[in-house]
């Protein structure tokens, strides 16, 4: 079982490149940072955890660009994987994101993991004329493609919300496969589109206790006759060792912890203490 961190970035605190080292030097397999590319002042859609308009942070309005973010963090790293918790692809244009995503994974010698949402600003996706209704299919579409893009020579792809014709595209990924987690509740139907349309699933803030969708996504995973098991990413807030063990033990595949909202000059002996902690535990 692998540990990760996630920058919720902005224009203020610690900069992407800074937090990603950091994590590289203290033995973390992936870096993640969120997407939101505005957030509507009037809207109606409910915030899941607070259940209303409000913000639990101020931090959703001032997120910097997970693209442009990564990059940063790819140049001055090596070896830490790089992935999004969660990027919202039906903001984009499907072609030039397959592009931004493909130049990164190549610079980044194979580094690229794609953790995507739904999207749960509904108003936020309207700005992108992107139907609320119809989000999941205009993702699937994306995904697939983008996949087009990103594995054929000549790729074309003929669906509802994306068409393009035989195209060339170039630099392909370095890896074969790019991975794409979903970050969304694990309900039934959900657990479907990550078995047929994406390889795992990255948990929310409102899910403690994971066993019971845990097993449920596995279970469809194997229904849809799909090989191997899914990855898990379990969002956490403080090692406990009794709870990590039990996650290893039904098939989490890495572990998440966030980067604390504190001035850049503690953060280094944050994550030294988390990781000190973390590496005491012998659950890699």
């Amino acid at each position: 079982m692998d540990f990760g961190l996630v920058l919720f970035t902005s224009d203020r605190g610690i900069a992407p490149a800074r937090a990603a080292k950091i994590a590289e030097d203290n033995g973390f397999a992936t870096f993640y940072v969120p997407e939101h590319t505005h957030i509507p002042v009037k809207r109606e859609a409910a915030h899941p955890t607070t259940g209303d308009s409000s913000l639990p942070d101020d931090r959703y309005m001032r997120t910097l660009d997970p693209w442009v973010s990564l990059a940063m963090a790819a140049a001055v790293t090596e070896r830490i994987r790089l992935s999004t918790a969660v990027a919202l692809p039906v903001e984009h244009d499907p072609i030039t994101l397959a592009k931004t995503i493909a130049s990164l994974d190549h610079l980044s010698g194979g580094r690229v993991s794609l953790g995507v949402g739904f999207g749960w600003n509904t108003d936020e996706l309207a700005d992108h004329h992107v139907p609320a209704n119809r989000r999941r299919t205009v993702l699937r579409e994306y995904l697939e493609a983008m996949r087009a893009l990103w594995t054929q020579e000549e790729a074309g792809y003929d669906g509802e919300f994306v068409s393009f014709g035989p195209s060339w595209a170039w630099p392909k990924p370095t890896q074969p496969k790019i991975p794409v987690l979903v970050g969304a509740g694990a309900t039934e139907k959900t657990c479907a589109w990550i078995a047929r349309h994406a390889d795992g699933w990255i948990t929310t803030p409102r899910d403690l206790d994971i066993d019971t969708p845990v097993k449920r996504l596995q279970d469809t995973w194997a229904a849809h006759d799909r090989e191997g098991s899914p990855t898990i990413v379990a969002l956490d807030y403080r090692p406990d060792p009794d709870k990590l063990a039990h996650w290893k033990e039904i098939g989490v595949t890495e572990v998440l912890y966030g980067f604390p909202d504190k001035p850049e000059a503690e953060i280094p002996g944050y994550i030294e203490h988390l990781a000190g902690k973390l590496a005491a535990l012998s659950l890699t």
